[in-house]
């Protein structure tokens, strides 16, 4: 992927940013978009640090100008856009009686807008360039899961859209697919624990209990199968979902 332009929503924390340094440790140049520009920054100069090229850049993914800004920003500083990864995500968990609609449309406006927002603004300089790479974070939530009505819609639609796009950007050598998490530690899930009023440890516990390999995911783990959708090798896989998550999902 040596010089290779990508951009890593979410990026500064958690999963974006263990995405946004194994795609600059296989040779990218990485933009990291993030409303929280402090820690996109901390994640650029990780990069930095270890002698790649990064770029922070403040962008709510819902925001379509602020979408279409960033991306230019990106195509100035570094290049033309060939591999996007939609990570950003955010939580907003309440059984459906509780469930507020403010807390329904944030999901879908960063889960769902963000990532097609963010598509399209990019797929005309992967079209351009005859090759590109676009990766969705699902989730295991996307089969269903207590107090996530919306989450789990996000997710799961984020499947559909993966995979439609699989078939419209094929022919312009543009591969789509999405990565689907099991339970793995983030702050994301931190808080989770918080919010059931259990310690994480426990938490953790159960989860690791819950799966085939009886441990739960690191973000290193959901980093490394990013890399692979986002690699020239994968050429020939596309519109596939692949859950990261110690075990058989369906």
């Amino acid at each position: 992927m040596a010089d290779t332009v990508a951009i890593v929503t979410g990026g500064a924390r958690g999963l974006g940013r263990a995405i946004a340094l194994e795609l600059a440790e296989h040779g990218a140049r990485v933009a990291v978009f993030d409303l929280d520009i402090a820690g996109a920054s901390q994640t650029a100069e990780l990069i930095r640090a270890a002698g790649g090229d990064a770029l922070a850049c403040e962008v709510d993914v819902a925001d379509e100008p602020a979408v279409q800004a960033g991306v230019a920003r990106v195509v100035e500083r570094l290049g033309p856009p060939l591999v996007l990864v939609n990570n950003a995500g955010v939580l907003r968990d309440d059984l459906l009686f509780k469930m507020s609609v403010a807390n329904w449309d944030t999901i879908m406006n960063v889960h769902l807008r963000g990532a097609f927002l963010m598509s399209r603004e990019v797929q005309s300089h992967m079209v351009q360039g005859g090759w590109g790479r676009i990766i969705n974070l699902s989730s295991t939530s996307a089969l269903g899961n207590v107090g996530q009505a919306n989450y789990a819609t996000a997710k799961a639609g984020l499947q559909g859209f993966t995979k439609t796009l699989a078939l419209e950007l094929g022919r312009f050598g543009i591969t789509v697919n999405a990565v689907a998490p099991g339970f793995t530690v983030t702050d994301m899930t931190r808080g989770v624990a918080e919010r059931v009023g259990i310690e994480f440890d426990e938490l953790v516990e159960r989860e690791a209990a819950a799966t085939a390999v009886r441990r739960v995911g690191a973000p290193e783990d959901i980093a490394h199968a990013v890399a692979f959708f986002a690699a020239p090798e994968s050429g020939f896989v596309s519109g596939q979902v692949l859950y990261v998550a110690g075990g058989p999902k369906s």
